[in-house]
Formats: structure tokens, C-alpha cells, sequence
């Protein structure tokens, strides 16, 4: 005898309100997603679509440590090695805990009171001194001034040199050589009567002035051996690019060959990528690659203390980025910065397309200087 269907109180097979109940869920989950796609797309046409928290590193020079801070020290009338390079004679918070008969130096008083601000500070702020070092006198500055300026950016600094000296990627000169002679004794005699810190980390910029003022400031001290002096060669340390042949790099091959145990960032090119013959950087553009440089420093390198090897325009452009006082310096001169990076709220201003200017030029050589 055929089994009887089962019905409910409305009289309808118990199955078939089953399939009418699932197909009603059905109906509601698409009307709920579809809903919330509309609202969602609305939001993000308004611009109010919610949006992850974003952060961005705030660079800025902790002030108060060093002479060079202060408005009052003539960057003209400064030599960091008769200064004790610039590190002000003062008490610090960190020698709270020191005995009055305490023997340490100025230097070992300020790297326990680095230690201290980044121990004190929150998870997104770290504190690093850079030591920042410009060449020593090469044979572009020696022919700017037996020229004279005005000569020498209209017509001789296009050239590769004169009959008697080549300046495109500039070497040193005998005194350029010294200069770097005398950072060496100073680094020496800091390392042996200061405690200075000496850099855990070292980068340079790759033209060969640089080059060779960091190998003659660096070789021989008596630096830890877990911090070697192998400097690491950077592409953006360089100095205002564009026109002057001087700030043309030599190529990857040449470099190595100079330098064969000195490593390049990643992604060097052989040829230079940046130079121009016709255009030069200006500030702003100067700016944004140093800004650049300063970024991927503070991203990979956890060291606390590091020597940068560069250029007058280079440093120059590092001071402002990381806002600092301008303090030109000198061939063979260099200036330690404090810097505190921030990890801060908000969006960075996006990187433009920073214009180059176009170098005004000489058809043929001024008139030499008289004597």
C-alpha cells in the first residue's frame, strides 16, 4: 500500500515548504549582499570607503649636543678636528647615574645618553648619529677656483679638463689626499683618547673623489672587527647631477676596479642613469633623491652609528631633509647629526617630478684671470 505524503496545518506537503523556506534564505542572502555592495560602492565614490591606518617616517635633528647646531657657530670659521667634532662639554639625563668621580669621556657620556633616548622612547622612534663626511679637494674645486665661478659654470665645468688636468669624475689632489690624511689622524686619535663611536655602518657616494676620501679617512683605525670599514657604494649620495662633468660617475666596471672588496647597492647600474649634459638638479630634485637615500637607509640599517661619504651639495640637501641648520662645509670637512625618525599618522606628500633647470652656457672661454 503506497506510503501517505505528510501535510501540515496549510495543507501543503511538509518537503515542498522545506524548499520553500531554503529558497527564501537564498532570496535574503542576495538582497543583503547586494545591498551591501551598493552602500559599499556608494561610500567609495563619496571617498568615505573605511581605509587602514597609514604611517610615514618624520625625519628631524635633535638639537642641543653639538656647536654645529647653533646658530651662533660660523660654519666658515669651523674645523671639526680641533672640537672635538662640534660635541658640546654638558651634562646629559643618562650621567643621572654615574658617580661624581667618573672617569668616562664627553663622547662615552653622549653614546650612553643615545642609548637612553632610544631606550626611552615608543616602539616608532629611533635615534641615529650620522656622521656626514665631504671629500677632500679635487681637481674640479682647484680649477673653479683658478677660474673663478662664473667661468667655470658657464664654460670649463662642461669640459673634461684642460691641458693640464682632468676634472670629469674628479680625483684628488695632493691636497685633497692630505685633508683626508688629517680626518685619518683625527678618527685615530678620537678612537684613542675619546671613545668616540666609531660608525657600525659605512656608505659613500660613488665618484671616485669620494671614493678615495672615505679608503684614506677609514683605512687603518682601530674600529671593531664586527663593524669592518666596507663601505657600501650608494647611487643617490651623489652630488647636484647634470652639466658639470665633474658629477658624471665613472662606470661600475671602472669603480670595481678602483675598489674590488667594496660592494654596490642593489640594482647599480654600469652607466651612469642620471646624468645630463644640458640639465642640472635643483634644490627640490636634490631633495627628493636625498629624501630617497635617507629612507632606505633608515629602513635596512639598524646601526646606530653611520658615516656617510659625500659632496657640499649632497650634505647640504641631507640638512634639510632632516632638518637641520645650513652648515656648508669646507673639502675635507664633516659634521655629526642626531637624527630622530618618527613613525607618524597621515599620508606623505607623494613624490612630484621635481623640474631640473637648464645650465646657462659660454660659446667659448671667458677671459682668464689676470694675475
Amino acid at each position: 500500500m503506497a506510503r501517505e505524503a505528510k501535510y501540515n496545518t496549510l495543507n501543503q506537503p511538509v518537503s515542498m515548504l522545506g524548499r520553500k523556506r531554503n529558497l527564501c534564505s537564498l532570496n535574503s542572502f542576495i538582497a543583503f549582499a547586494f545591498i551591501t555592495t551598493v552602500i559599499v560602492a556608494f561610500m567609495i565614490m563619496m571617498g568615505e570607503a573605511p581605509t587602514p591606518s597609514e604611517e610615514y617616517t618624520k625625519y628631524s635633528t635633535v638639537t642641543g649636543y653639538f656647536l654645529q647646531d647653533d646658530e651662533a657657530t660660523d660654519p666658515n670659521a669651523f674645523d671639526f678636528t680641533t672640537s672635538n667634532f662640534g660635541l658640546k662639554n654638558r651634562q646629559y639625563p643618562a650621567d643621572a647615574d654615574l658617580s661624581a668621580n667618573s672617569k668616562l669621556t664627553q663622547w662615552q657620556r653622549f653614546a650612553r645618553e643615545v642609548a637612553r633616548l632610544n631606550r626611552d622612547s615608543s616602539s616608532k622612534v629611533t635615534h641615529k648619529l650620522l656622521y656626514l663626511g665631504r671629500h677632500g679637494e679635487g681637481y674640479h674645486n682647484l680649477a673653479e677656483a683658478f677660474y673663478g665661478t662664473e667661468a667655470w659654470d658657464c664654460y670649463w665645468s662642461l669640459q673634461d679638463g684642460n691641458e693640464t688636468s682632468t676634472w670629469a669624475d674628479a680625483l684628488l689632489t695632493p691636497i685633497g689626499e692630505g685633508q683626508a690624511r688629517k680626518a685619518n689622524d683625527f678618527w685615530r686619535t678620537q678612537i684613542k683618547d675619546q671613545k668616540i663611536p666609531t660608525p657600525e655602518s659605512y656608505y659613500t657616494s660613488p665618484l671616485l673623489r669620494c671614493l678615495a676620501t672615505a679608503s684614506i679617512t677609514f683605512s687603518g683605525l682601530d674600529i671593531p672587527k664586527e663593524h669592518p670599514f666596507i663601505p657600501t657604494i650608494k647611487e643617490n649620495l651623489r652630488e647636484v647631477i647634470g652639466a658639470h662633468t665633474c658629477d658624471r660617475r665613472s662606470s661600475k666596471t671602472v669603480i670595481h676596479s678602483h675598489y674590488p672588496d667594496w660592494p654596490f647597492e642593489e640594482g647599480f647600474a654600469e652607466e651612469d642613469p642620471l646624468w645630463s649634459a644640458t640639465l642640472r638638479e635643483t634644490n627640490e630634485a636634490i631633495d627628493q633623491r636625498t629624501l630617497t637615500a635617507v629612507e632606505e637607509l633608515f629602513a635596512s640599517d639598524k646601526s646606530t652609528y653611520i658615516s656617510i661619504s659625500a659632496h657640499s651639495g649632497q650634505i647640504a640637501s641631507m640638512l634639510r631633509v632632516l632638518g637641520h641648520r645650513d652648515f656648508r662645509l669646507g673639502t675635507g670637512q664633516a659634521i655629526p647629526v642626531l637624527v630622530k625618525a618618527e613613525r607618524v599618522s597621515g599620508v606623505r606628500p607623494p613624490k612630484k617630478d621635481a623640474p631640473w633647470e637648464t645650465v646657462s652656457t659660454c660659446s667659448k672661454p671667458p677671459p682668464a684671470p689676470t694675475a
